[in-house]
């Protein structure tokens, strides 16, 4: 099978000189040979743009240029360009920006190693006007959720023509976050995503760019929550997108269900511990948190308890007002994985959320909104932020790589941003802490509950496994549900080795690779 054309298209409006001249030579130097580049110039002001242009088409056959009649902006240069395109693939190139030489090798490689690919997208660094890199940005490979928070995949973009046509192209109207409405179209009818790893893009920081300056173009931020609002729709997800924390993230808060029953299971042994200087009963405090916190109408609350609880617990669990309290007692040798089961088998919820008994709600609605992406068929499991005490992140997802298993961000500020904000931004993440996390009851039962040969420590790493690997469904972590995790209060959480020979026997293949994290999270 021969080798796909590209179709490299330019919006050029008034770049400046020196630039232009190096994304002019990074295209040229390209070790890839079938490519095609239509530049379409915007009525660009500056006497020099237009005559280089037309020299340039005049020396390298495999160059076009449209001569725009007059100014439309970005969206309408980039259809100019679209328009006169002839490759199979179109590949989205700044006029200022520069390619790495064998960028678009790699990136037609990857169509020629899948041939239902529809859309690829690369790494990408940061040049400095003096040509300087940095900041490279390894990308997690496909990730929806993201997409939705966050326009992660911006550089180096390459589509398959017929489906970039087939939604319409660049919208009017979308101007400074045109890309990010595309990528959002395209991904709901593309057979397949991938992320080609490498920065192949080097996104040019000049004065008044979006590289250099994310308040540069707040227009930009309006039109991107109208993209992401536009996919919700399209998708009939239930939810309002809104400004993030900062330029070019977005806030995705989906309409709560409160009649949906959950089960909100909790193992317990009914430890009590001193927290911020007070004694409690761990569970009976969780408990009475998660009430607290939400408006949910439908919860029942199963307690797996060991026998030697103490009794004043178990009293004060069934005195706690507006909970739905069933008491089951486990009687075996204490294992995690078994008493979550067993608690499972006497939910009777849609939704299953397993909670270890050493937690606080801290954000308001934590059921509510911890199920509301489940309603999504492909979301197989959420997970909220956890807390320690002293207020540091204690989980934010977990991280794989050379066969280790970690959480991100560990002891970080909370306020902090994380790698391009992902700490402000729902995402989807190769695994979730079992301490807290939310499935439909369908989904546990399929995937085969928690694994007993796991007793206490890898047990939620195996499920999102089975969950992400066999099932095929997202696992998201969500940034704005938050809970405190006094963790290890009740037991010694020691991984054994045993336990690591166990992980890694079953699942060593996928533990060696980043899927959902990029790799500069710590």
């Amino acid at each position: 099978m021969p080798s796909p054309r590209v179709s490299l298209i330019t919006a050029v409006y008034n770049p400046p000189a020196d630039a232009f001249e190096d994304t002019i030579a990074s295209v040229l130097g390209q070790t890839y040979d079938d490519w095609e580049w239509i530049l379409s110039d915007d009525r660009s002001p500056n006497s020099w743009v237009l005559p280089r242009l037309r020299q340039l088409a005049a020396t390298e056959p495999r160059v076009r240029i449209v001569e725009r009649p007059e100014n439309g902006g970005i969206v309408a240069a980039s259809n100019s360009s679209l328009a006169e395109a002839t490759g199979e693939l179109v590949a989205l190139l700044d006029h200022d920006d520069v390619l790495e030489p064998n960028a678009l090798e790699k990136m037609a490689g990857a169509y020629d190693r899948f041939e239902d690919l529809d859309y690829a997208y690369s790494d990408q660094d940061l040049m400095s006007d003096a040509g300087e890199l940095r900041d490279a940005y390894y990308k997690p490979d496909w990730s929806p959720e993201r997409l939705r928070h966050h326009n992660y995949c911006t550089h180096f973009s390459v589509f398959r023509r017929s489906l970039v046509e087939a939604v319409g192209g660049f919208r009017e109207g979308f101007d400074g976050s045109q890309d990010h409405d595309l990528v959002l179209r395209v991904s709901e009818c593309a057979r397949r995503i991938v992320h080609v790893p490498g920065a192949l893009y080097h996104w040019r920081q000049v004065p008044g760019s979006a590289a250099a300056d994310n308040q540069a173009k707040p227009y930009a931020w309006d039109a991107g929550v109208r993209a992401v609002q536009g996919q919700l729709d399209r998708l009939g997800i239930r939810a309002k997108a809104s400004r993030g924390v900062s330029p070019g993230l977005y806030h995705v808060e989906r309409e709560p269900d409160l009649d949906t029953p959950v089960s909100v299971i909790i193992p317990t042994i009914g430890t009590s511990a001193i927290v911020w200087g007070e004694k409690r009963a761990m569970v009976v405090e969780t408990v009475r948190s998660v009430v607290a916190s939400t408006q949910h109408r439908n919860i029942e609350f199963v307690i797996v308890y060991d026998t030697p609880t103490p009794a004043p617990v178990l009293d004060a669990l069934r005195a706690i007002e507006g909970a739905d309290i069933k008491l089951v007692e486990f009687t075996e040798k204490f294992s995690f994985s078994a008493k979550c089961n067993v608690g499972a088998a006497h939910a009777t919820g849609d939704v299953l959320i397993f909670l270890n008994d050493d937690m606080e709600a801290y954000s308001e609605g934590v059921i509510e909104q911890l199920i509301a992406p489940l309603r999504e068929p492909d979301v197989g499991m959420t997970g909220p932020k956890l807390l320690f005490e002293d207020f540091r992140i204690q989980h934010a997802g977990l991280v794989y790589g050379s066969g280790t298993i970690t959480h991100a961000y560990y002891r970080t500020r909370p306020e902090e941003r994380g790698n391009h904000g992902e700490l402000h931004i729902n995402r989807e993440t190769s695994a979730l802490t079992g301490a807290c996390v939310a499935m439909r009851r369908e989904v546990f039962f399929d995937a085969g509950g928690f694994s007993e040969r796991l007793p206490i420590n890898y047990n939620d790493v195996d499920l999102c496994l089975k969950v992400r690997r066999s099932l095929g469904l997202r696992l998201v972590w969500l940034h704005d549900v938050t809970l405190f995790h006094f963790e290890s209060v009740s037991r010694d959480n020691a991984v054994h080795d045993w336990e690591k020979d166990f992980i890694n026997n079953r699942w060593g293949n996928y533990l060696h690779v980043r899927e959902a994290y990029s790799n500069g999270v710590r």
